[in-house]
């Protein structure tokens, strides 16, 4: 009877001891999940703290650099230059006595056609102003450039050497030198003082599409190619520096600044990438197929043209749609719709295929500007920075004011 007693009393604090295991060890995986839940939220914090640490030492980079760049400017101005510099600072930048200053004006919204040049037998495929000149430069399928001033209507300079339709043009920085894309894979170079040919950059399969130089470095060139590519090219040695593949063909590109270029793709993607390291930095859907895209002078918009018969704008900063304009008649010349963004940024012009111009204002929604006159579909269209608006159709350029 008493073994029996003892044997219940040993049972009982068997039991009570296996309860009390069992709440210890479900404590200890509370805990252990605790610990693994504050692991991982001190590694996103180290994260993130690492982060704003590489942040604050590239703002400080930045800041170093500008810093020594200021130096500079004021040892070479001299002891006397420094109160004639501060005299002209404007928001900490030192602007008016960089090259290529200009003061930009509002730009008015043109009327009347002033001119007409009959430009190119064949057919005109792309026109460019060079920078901060009333020079007009036009390419055509009768594989020629021909260089024209927009006072006058005269031919100045014909360049001679295309193989293929020019595509494209481009003018470095520095308005040394001309560049045209062309059907035949190539990209001529020319001198603009003289018309003395410089380069034949050949490593493209396809028709080169698109063809843009840096606006900071004047020996760095870009071209797309519907071979799934895009190059960087040396001008001073005619070199490919780098190649980038892309998995849909690029039809349009444009830099930004000295490092930085977008394009537009087939696939309706604007695409950002750097090109010192060739990789894709943002990505963006514009358009169904995004055909065409420019960037404004001061570099903080993009302009994307599509099959879809609307112009997008977009605001580099935040890759946020800013301006969308299109209206009903307003219809692309399929590839070769090439809009335009007028000096102040404050106007888009695009041609038609019914031969119309249209003309939207940013700051303003409404009706837009239809100047007609074209007897064919406009192609392309250029703004120059001191005023007037140049459209090209198939065998005519026509600048208003």
């Amino acid at each position: 009877m008493q073994l029996k007693q003892s044997l219940e009393e040993k049972t009982c604090a068997l039991d009570l001891l296996i309860q009390e295991h069992q709440a210890a060890k479900a404590e200890l995986e509370q805990a252990l999940a605790k610990l693994k839940v504050a692991e991982g939220e001190n590694r996103n914090l180290i994260d993130r703290w690492m982060l704003e640490k590489m942040k604050d030492a590239e703002r400080v980079n930045e800041a170093n650099a500008m810093y020594e760049e200021m130096v500079l400017k004021l040892k070479a101005s001299g002891v006397g230059g420094i109160q004639h510099n501060a005299l002209q600072e404007a928001d900490g930048i030192i602007r008016r006595s960089e090259v290529g200053y200009m003061d930009i004006v509002e730009t008015p919204i043109p009327s009347t056609c002033r001119i007409t040049i009959r430009s190119h037998d064949d057919g005109c495929g792309s026109i460019i102003f060079q920078h901060n000149t009333d020079k007009l430069i036009s390419g055509g399928q009768d594989q020629t450039v021909k260089i024209w001033s927009a006072h006058t209507g005269a031919l100045t300079t014909a360049l001679q050497g295309c193989l293929g339709s020019v595509n494209d043009l481009a003018v470095t920085n520095d308005n040394k030198f001309v560049i045209a894309a062309c059907s035949s894979s190539k990209l001529f170079v020319w001198e603009i003082n003289g018309g003395r040919p410089r380069h034949t950059l050949t490593g493209h399969t396809k028709n080169v599409s698109s063809v843009d130089a840096s606006w900071v470095k004047s020996c760095v060139l870009a071209s797309s190619s519907n071979d799934h590519t895009i190059k960087i090219w040396d001008l001073q040695t005619g070199f490919c520096k780098r190649t980038i593949m892309s998995g849909s063909n690029p039809n349009s590109l444009a830099f930004i600044d000295g490092d930085i270029l977008c394009s537009g793709h087939r696939d309706g993607n604007l695409r950002l990438w750097d090109i010192r390291s060739g990789k894709c930095t943002s990505q963006i859907t514009a358009h169904l197929d995004v055909s065409f895209v420019c960037v404004s002078r001061s570099k903080n918009f993009v302009l994307t043209s599509g099959r879809d018969n609307v112009h997008n704008l977009f605001d580099v900063r935040t890759l946020e749609v800013c301006g969308i304009f299109k209206a009903t008649g307003n219809r692309l010349v399929g590839s070769w719709g090439r809009p335009c963004i007028s000096p102040d940024e404050n106007c888009v012009a695009a041609g038609a295929n019914d031969g119309s111009v249209y003309i939207w204002s940013r700051l303003r929604d409404g009706v837009p500007t239809i100047l007609e006159g074209h007897s064919s579909s406009v192609v392309s269209s250029a703004w120059c920075g001191l005023g007037p608006l140049a459209t090209a159709d198939k065998n005519h350029i026509y600048i208003w004011t």
